[in-house]
């Protein structure tokens, strides 16, 4: 049991909303238009592919920075002080996250894309899979976390305090592991371009939304409260719209090939409940509370896929399998992700059981 008594946070998070919910059915639904109006429309689209600056698609930028900047606006990173409350979970978050997740989805990659499913897919896109596939798993979640937390009683100071360290470290070490595993992979990595994402991606959102955030707070919480309710839809809107487009350079290669979803799927869900699960374990075995250990397991487990389907088509394109293995991950993220929440909270009394039977206390 968590005797650590702590304040609440400043803005927490609402459970999620009927469309968020359904997020999977939104995205479905956006592969049809999607495809649909890349074989109709496709001179406007091509336009819209070619707008671009330092391989950077300026359409699809602007439309990732409205679907960042409203998620970063939630994370407080003075609340990084409260680490020290429960650093076991953080090191298990960090571990999971940093050590464990890049490389054991490089691995899987290898083993499924380059081997198992090989025969069965586009040769030429073998690499780009991978690439997209390790792009998802260097980006650690960001804003769905705090509904996951939410949705499990999940210690609200702990989810936002390992958010906004995930963040900070985010900030310097997405582009070297991305480049070391896609290395690694023998993929060439253009180091321009994904340091250009990084500073795109990451380093202006983050400090536009916390200036935000600041001068927000300064007119008060309700005022903060109001704009976030206000600015709440655009975050999935932008998502949408970007999976349209990318939908639309995709559809050919849909229409002839639909099982590479499938098999793009495996590796990202065996890595979802491998990661939820050995960070589970290792909070209970280290004696943090099940209120810790949830939020810990869930930020493993789920993704900042934004980033990962932005950084895809800078460094890839539209038309990559790269994109593509990003938005697989974002089309399966919310029911395995309500998965995962039903088991952690199902299984609280095996947990708290474990906890009491080796007499430690979180």
């Amino acid at each position: 049991m968590d005797t650590t008594t702590l304040p609440a946070p400043i803005a927490a998070p609402a459970p999620m909303s009927v469309f968020e919910r359904y997020l999977t059915v939104w995205v479905f639904l956006c592969i049809v238009v999607g495809i649909a109006l890349g074989q109709l429309f496709p001179g406007p689209f091509q336009a819209v592919g070619r707008m671009e600056f330092a391989r950077v698609n300026l359409p699809v930028g602007l439309l990732i920075w409205v679907m960042i900047i409203p998620m970063l606006l939630r994370v407080d990173f003075a609340s990084m002080s409260q680490v020290k409350q429960h650093w076991r979970g953080i090191g298990v978050t960090l571990f999971v996250n940093w050590a464990v997740k890049p490389f054991s989805m490089a691995l899987l990659g290898w083993i499924f894309i380059r081997h198992v499913f090989a025969p069965y897919l586009p040769a030429g896109q073998l690499d780009s899979y991978v690439a997209g596939l390790i792009l998802l798993a260097a980006a650690p979640c960001t804003a769905m976390v705090f509904v996951w937390s939410r949705l499990t009683g999940g210690h609200p100071l702990f989810t936002l305090s390992q958010v906004a360290l995930n963040d900070t470290i985010m900030v310097f070490a997405f582009a070297p592991i991305v480049a070391l595993l896609l290395g690694l992979s023998a993929i060439v990595v253009p180091w321009d371009t994904l340091i250009t994402s990084v500073v795109l991606y990451i380093v202006i959102p983050v400090v536009l939304a916390q200036l935000w955030r600041r001068a927000l707070l300064r007119r008060g919480q309700a005022s903060f409260d109001a704009l976030l309710e206000k600015i709440g839809p655009w975050s999935i809107t932008a998502l949408l719209a970007t999976l349209v487009l990318l939908f639309a350079f995709q559809g050919r290669a849909i229409i002839e090939q639909p099982w590479v979803i499938a098999m793009l799927a495996v590796p990202i869900l065996i890595q979802v409940f491998f990661n939820a699960g050995l960070a589970y374990w290792l909070n209970r075995r280290l004696g943090e509370s099940h209120s810790v250990a949830c939020p810990s397991a869930l930020i493993g487990a789920s993704n900042f896929f934004e980033l990962a389907v932005a950084a895809a088509i800078s460094l890839f394109g539209f038309e990559s399998g790269a994109a593509l293995a990003t938005v697989v991950g974002v089309l399966i993220e919310v029911p395995v992700m309500l998965l995962v929440v039903q088991w952690v909270n199902d299984s609280k009394g095996w947990y708290e059981r474990g906890m009491n039977e080796s007499g430690r206390r979180g």
